[in-house]
């Protein structure tokens, strides 16, 4: 993906009502300190589109970032940061629920976990509620630059078995740092949700 312009369309906040876009809509969740707004600037290659936060938790909106005008990167709230009320946390759910089930252009959902640790109980609720909600997330697993490449291997298959994918569920390693993993997610978007030919 060539990407030309790169617009902040929609913000949503928790009594926005979410916008009816005629576009394909590919959205991000994940914990709040997993690197999801590095992932969305690799992806628009811009430094610091998305912002980034130095405290986990600070995305309390649904952000659409419309790109080429051919489809939107949705950024859902991070979940399961401990410093935020219980309040919040059931108002963050219930924007990402409203998102899920309103949403007639969602096409993929990419499900990011931090590829060091094993899927901690916040990461395996998201995943099986994602796919109680008929979809099969793409699992995206960030921070591949902080392990060896001897490590990956192993690593890759304890977030498999942390999260009991389904049989053939595709995971990605990624790192913000190296960008390795950008061109497979943008590879796969085109093909799989834009019905495009890859070159």
């Amino acid at each position: 993906m060539i990407i030309k312009n790169v617009n902040l369309e929609t913000v949503c906040g928790i009594t926005s009502k979410l916008p009816e876009n005629d576009k394909p809509e590919i959205a991000f969740a994940g914990k709040s300190n997993v690197g999801k707004s590095s992932l969305i600037n690799a992806l628009m290659n811009r430094k610091s589109y998305a912002r980034i936060s130095a405290t986990p938790g600070k995305t309390q909106t649904i952000n659409y970032y419309n790109i080429n005008d051919e489809l939107y990167l949705v950024d859902l709230p991070g979940y399961g940061y401990a410093k935020v009320s219980e309040q919040e946390k059931a108002q963050w759910g219930r924007m990402i629920e409203n998102y899920l089930h309103s949403s007639r252009q969602l096409k993929a959902i990419f499900l990011l976990i931090d590829i060091r640790h094993e899927p901690s109980a916040n990461d395996k609720m998201m995943y099986e509620w994602v796919v109680a909600q008929g979809y099969n997330p793409i699992i995206i697993a960030t921070k591949l630059d902080k392990l060896k490449r001897s490590q990956v291997d192993k690593h890759v298959k304890m977030v498999k078995q942390g999260l009991n994918l389904i049989p053939g569920t595709i995971v990605i390693p990624f790192s913000a740092e190296t960008k390795q993993g950008r061109e497979e997610i943008w590879e796969l978007t085109e093909t799989e949700f834009l019905g495009k030919e890859t070159e």
